[in-house]
């Protein structure tokens, strides 16, 4: 078990690696140092020397990938990408372009993100899930043929309109909730209410539909038919047997949305007013921040990895039969 985890460690190194790489390409191939330093510097005509003096001041004045001034190795040693990801692999954030500090910002949005993704996160899985296993209970009735339909019907919606829809109906018009918003402490949760209502809603369709194909795989299969042959009400087969054995897929499912508890759903928290994570990266997005930018997709990234490995290990808690080799 501990030779697997630690090989799996090793292998997100390159792979760390390979993100960062990308994200430099992507980020300086339509920007470059002269170009934040102008939008930074807020000034029309900037000279050349504020800008040469403000690349240095924030790191920007190595080469990207390789420094023709430098010899042997020092060559790609004294680069920016190298200077900038080293630091990355102990979780030492630097700070932004404006000054801040990037990690003590992250710890500061962390938890509006989680107070967000973590409900949407438990509620979803529990709202998916019974309405597959209704679905499945009635299956080749009326209702389930209604409840596919609804579920094509949901999905086919694109989340922008469910949170317009919720903002106009339950904060406008009816004026329940407030439309956007955040606050601490107990006050604070009429404000993520209505996010959560909107993000659950808004997976439903895709969601239900993913678990009642997992179940119809599992309900055909030997085991439910001799579970029945034994006298197992519907239920009980449902409760105890498929869905004991669809979890392995469900698990799996579930670490796509792991990094979101933490680095925060994008467009929900941008239109929301939420000070997560989420709209942290959009406003660096839009400021050219480079420092944030690379931080939060290097944290993203190792995340997900960290999700990967946990899935990993926990289908051997839900099925013995599987080794990690």
């Amino acid at each position: 078990m501990i030779r697997y985890i630690l090989r799996r460690l090793l292998y997100a190194i390159p792979i760390l690696i390979g993100v960062n790489l990308i994200t430099f390409f992507l980020f300086f191939v339509v920007n470059t140092p002269d170009n934040m330093a102008r939008i930074h510097l807020g000034v029309k005509h900037v000279t050349p020397e504020a800008i040469e003096q403000w690349k240095a001041e924030h790191g920007y004045d190595k080469p990207l990938f390789h420094n023709p001034e430098q010899h042997g190795i020092r060559a790609v040693t004294e680069t920016l990408f190298v200077d900038r990801s080293i630091k990355l692999f102990s979780f030492d954030f630097g700070k932004a372009d404006d000054g801040r500090d990037i990690a003590r910002d992250i710890k500061t949005r962390m938890w509006p993100s989680l107070a967000i993704a973590l409900p949407v996160f438990v509620i979803g899985i529990m709202v998916n899930i019974t309405a597959a296993l209704l679905m499945i209970f009635y299956r080749g009735t009326r209702l389930e043929y209604a409840g596919v339909a609804g579920l094509i019907a949901l999905m086919s919606i694109s989340s922008l309109f469910y949170i317009i829809a919720g903002q106009y109906f339950i904060a406008k018009l009816w004026q329940w909730l407030p439309i956007s918003g955040f606050g601490g402490g107990i006050d604070g949760f009429k404000f993520i209410l209505l996010p959560v209502l909107v993000s659950v809603a808004a997976g439903i369709g895709s969601g239900a539909r993913w678990y009642r194909t997992i179940f119809i795989e599992e309900i055909g299969k030997d085991y439910v038919r001799t579970a029945r042959a034994k006298g197992l009400s519907e239920l009980r087969v449902l409760f105890r047997h498929v869905l004991k054995n669809g979890m392995i897929p469900i698990l799996t499912g579930a670490v796509v949305v792991l990094p979101l508890l933490f680095t925060g759903s994008l467009v929900t928290e941008s239109f929301f007013g939420i000070p997560g994570l989420g709209s942290y990266t959009i406003d660096a997005i839009r400021a050219q921040d480079f420092a944030i930018v690379q931080s939060m997709v290097f944290l993203g990234s190792a995340l997900y990895i960290l999700g990967l490995l946990l899935t990993d290990l926990s289908y051997t808690l839900v099925d013995p039969r599987v080794k990690l080799t």
